[in-house]
């Protein structure tokens, strides 16, 4: 059968080819190939049937300059090193792959500057939408958000569209599945003073929210506060908060990096976990499920995150309305639902029952 590629000097099927196959025009082909929706299905099945047959493929790089498109997407996130971001990477740009697009990943390391470059910088010119996951930028910074399709994660804007993980409600389930368990003196781990709308404001807007509707005293000593979110970031901040004297029986740490650093600190110190003290990470990263003892952890749905935002980012890149409810001007917040993943670094509730 002829190859498309080309290679060794291949014959490569042409549009040409398969029209003469089909008995139709190369107009009617490119429109098949395209999938533009009014071709009947009978042509439709005998022009596909022709492409099997000789072996052809779309040329995309072809087709995506004609339409001023590169078929390239950038994703712009704080950190490669950390797991969430880098298992978001590899979900986006699978994700991307299965959509014919590919994806330049560029870290913007923690700097407000990095996303800016990453909206505004010679690069623009090879993309044609982004997927941004701003830290430093706020909601005086909305104008720099007036590029071509961007799409992010951090809420500080409705003029661009948001696929969000459910940081409130997941650091909320946390903290009630500790106090379930019976812990009664839950600390947090990674509060950022200051923030407003990232991750960490969001997680910790959860926790306060869960003691709140249990009932459980507000006790500020219990707040721990961390820069960043590296597993040195919990050892360092855990030793402090232990060595202070204060110890508690349950631990939220913000994300799974500052709970493995937390635990660490919790061995070190010749406590038990979850005996002494339970740990509740954030992420359910690849690692959580490894550690000693396995990690409890909040699981984000990353895959449906990438999912969504690849798909809603193409059908902006192509004109397409993402919805029927939506006008094309109006943009686009879907939340993505989290789920408790149970492992052995927590005790059951009190109400389970074993058998």
């Amino acid at each position: 059968m002829p190859k498309q590629n080309g290679a060794n000097g291949e014959h490569v099927v042409t549009m040409r080819e398969v029209a003469k196959a089909a008995g139709v025009s190369i107009k009617t082909v490119s429109n098949v190939v395209n999938d533009y929706e009014f071709v009947s299905q009978a042509t439709r099945d005998k022009v596909n049937k022709a492409i099997d047959e000789l072996g052809y493929t779309l040329n995309v790089s072809a087709r995506n300059l004609r339409r001023g498109q590169t078929g390239i997407i950038g994703l712009a996130i704080p950190d490669l090193q950390m797991p969430y971001f880098a298992q978001l990477s590899s979900l986006v740009i699978e994700e991307a792959k299965k959509l014919g697009l590919r994806v330049i990943v560029e870290p913007t390391q923690y700097s407000r500057e990095g996303e800016i470059e990453a909206l505004h910088g010679s690069q623009q010119t090879m993309i044609d939408g982004l997927i941004y996951s701003p830290l430093e930028l706020d909601q005086d910074d909305v104008d720099q958000l007036d590029v071509d399709y961007p799409l992010g994660e951090r809420i500080f804007t409705d003029k661009v569209d948001h696929i969000a993980t459910e940081n409130v409600e997941g650091a909320k389930r946390a903290t009630s599945y500790l106090l379930q368990t019976g812990c009664k003196r839950v600390a947090v781990v990674g509060v950022q003073p200051g923030e407003k709308v990232g991750s960490a404001a969001l997680r910790y807007q959860g926790y306060l929210e869960a003691l709140e509707e249990a009932g459980v005293e507000f006790d500020e000593r219990l707040v721990v506060e961390s820069g960043m979110w590296h597993r040195s970031d919990g050892v360092r901040v855990m030793n402090a908060l232990l060595d202070s004297g204060v110890v508690p029986d349950g631990v939220v740490a913000l994300n799974d990096m500052l709970a493995s650093g937390v635990m660490h600190a919790i061995q070190m110190h010749n406590l038990r976990i979850p005996e002494d003290i339970s740990v509740i990470g954030f992420d359910n990263s690849d690692d959580s499920q490894y550690l000693s003892p396995a990690l409890t952890s909040i699981a984000p749905g990353l895959e449906a995150v990438a999912c969504l935002s690849v798909k809603l980012l193409k059908d902006r890149i192509d004109g397409v309305s993402p919805s029927k409810d939506l006008k094309p001007e109006q943009k686009v917040f879907r939340k993505v639902s989290s789920s408790l993943v149970v492992r052995q670094s927590t005790k059951l509730p009190t109400n389970s029952l074993v058998v």
